[in-house]
């Protein structure tokens, strides 16, 4: 028989045996089911593609793919991934990284042309905990997703379509590996983006900070791969919720980090924590600014393969090495 001592040392180390026992699966999923990573829209293009201020990526999986935003103007991504090739028919998942038109304008295109192939083709929508707030300017005009000055419009208009929102409101898996943030809380940055519009809280107009911005991790074996629409909660805030999920570096960060305004001081701050966290690898395309990632990548050292700009087409293939289709 155990005595009490042994006992309690037993019953502490099952969870910790369980909890390491779910950590080597979870990494054995990310070698199984490994992604290619494609962008479908930002602002610089292909030949042949169309380029606009604006962020689209397809993650494609053997077993799952992962459409993260939908660019800004409503036939722009449907044009790119007929222009490269890619059928979005078999991706049933998408995830919008924050109500911006410019992440949200394509999804009612997109669903009408692949639902023909596919009835469930881009049906399940993530949006982060917020996403539906109605935003107004300061003279009471409303702005909503897509081309939508409602919400609720743009909302109707989708289940109308067959789309499914999913909200989320804590970091949650939504296909092997791949982990949404849901809203991140603004430790260090506040916030990170333009100004101007509002919404109602408690009856007051209240400055709209983009509470429902998330972003996409990916777990992959050398860490966490970070992607964001525009990382209005902040790329160093939205690391640390990836970080708290699984402590592992951050490997990559891949979409648009709205640093393109940043000061000297906020793009060295930038700089420091991705060096402490890990980064060897920068596809910063849509907002981030050329110049602001050519700081980071050089405050870093690094190398010119490990670091891009991101084009339509770009691509970083499933052992994560960047594979450039124009200019950039």
């Amino acid at each position: 028989m155990m005595d009490r001592r042994s006992e309690c040392r037993y019953t502490l180390a099952v969870p910790r045996c369980v909890c390491l026992f779910l950590s080597i699966v979870a990494s054995s999923i990310a070698l199984a089911n490994p992604y290619r990573i494609t962008v479908l829209a930002t602002n610089i293009s292909d030949y042949g593609g169309l380029g606009e201020w604006s962020f689209s990526a397809v993650f494609e999986g053997q077993k799952e793919s992962v459409l993260f935003d939908t660019g800004f103007k409503s036939d722009t991504v449907l044009h790119n991934v007929l222009h490269l090739g890619v059928d979005l028919a078999s991706v049933e998942k998408v995830v919008l990284s924050h109500f911006h038109s410019d992440h949200t304008g394509g999804l009612l295109v997109l669903r009408d042309y692949f639902s023909g192939s596919n009835p469930k083709a881009l049906s399940t929508v993530y949006v982060a905990k917020g996403f539906f707030n109605q935003r107004l300017t300061a003279t009471g005009v409303g702005v909503g997703p897509g081309a939508f000055t409602s919400a609720l419009t743009f909302r109707n208009e989708a289940e109308k379509r067959g789309i499914n929102f999913i909200e989320i409101e804590s970091p949650t898996e939504i296909a092997p590996a791949l982990w949404l943030t849901g809203p991140v809380p603004r430790k260090i940055e506040t916030y990170n983006g333009p100004k101007g519009l509002f919404i109602e809280v408690d009856g007051q107009a209240t400055p709209d900070l983009i509470m429902d911005d998330q972003s996409l991790g990916y777990l992959t074996p050398k860490g966490w791969l970070m992607t964001s629409g525009c990382g209005h909660a902040g790329l160093i805030n939205t690391g640390e919720v990836l970080q708290e999920i699984k402590d592992a570096p951050i490997y990559s960060i891949v979409g648009g980090f709205h640093l393109w305004r940043a000061s000297d001081q906020v793009l060295n701050r930038t700089a420091d924590w991705l060096e402490t966290a890990g980064l060897e690898l920068m596809m910063g395309g849509h907002c981030t600014g050329i110049a602001a990632a050519e700081t980071i990548a050089s405050q870093l050292g690094l190398p010119r393969s490990h670091i891009s700009h991101a084009a339509i087409g770009s691509v970083l293939t499933k052992n994560l090495q960047i594979i450039r289709s124009s200019v950039e």
